[in-house]
């Protein structure tokens, strides 16, 4: 099992068991990707390593999905940026690539961005990295 702290944990503990349900993907050492988290996940990605979270999906996509306010206010609780930055459909908006490159840039520490399933926080990465300056 990878984190970003670079600590390693045995299967049977309690908290690698429920970090690892979050389906956590390493795209490279600094930046993950996940399924939708929810509030009381930002305390444990935060013991985790990771400094920051980005959002990905526009507020009101999905059902039970849990407000980017809510997110903000556990990641501030836990002590970890959050960063907003919605991407409707199946359009990446050059505009969000760009503040994402800024984030990653500016990052003190690993990121996980999330989205519905990962994807589009995997392509905009992608774009973000590809995009010059």
């Amino acid at each position: 099992m990878y984190f970003p702290n670079g600590r390693r944990k045995r299967r049977n503990d309690n908290q690698t068991r429920k970090i690892a349900a979050m389906s956590i993907r390493p795209i490279d050492s600094t930046y993950h990707i996940s399924g939708q988290v929810s509030p009381k996940d930002i305390g444990k990605l935060a013991e985790a390593g990771y400094t920051a979270v980005v959002c990905m999906r526009p507020d009101g996509e999905g059902f039970f999905q849990p407000s980017f306010a809510d997110i903000e206010k556990a990641a501030q609780a836990a002590g970890i940026s959050a960063y907003y930055l919605p991407v409707g459909g199946a359009a990446m908006p050059m505009e969000q690539a760009k503040k994402l490159r800024g984030i990653v840039k500016d990052a003190k520490g690993p990121i996980l961005a999330y989205c519905a399933s990962g994807a589009r926080s995997a392509m905009l990465y992608q774009m973000a990295m590809q995009m010059g300056g």
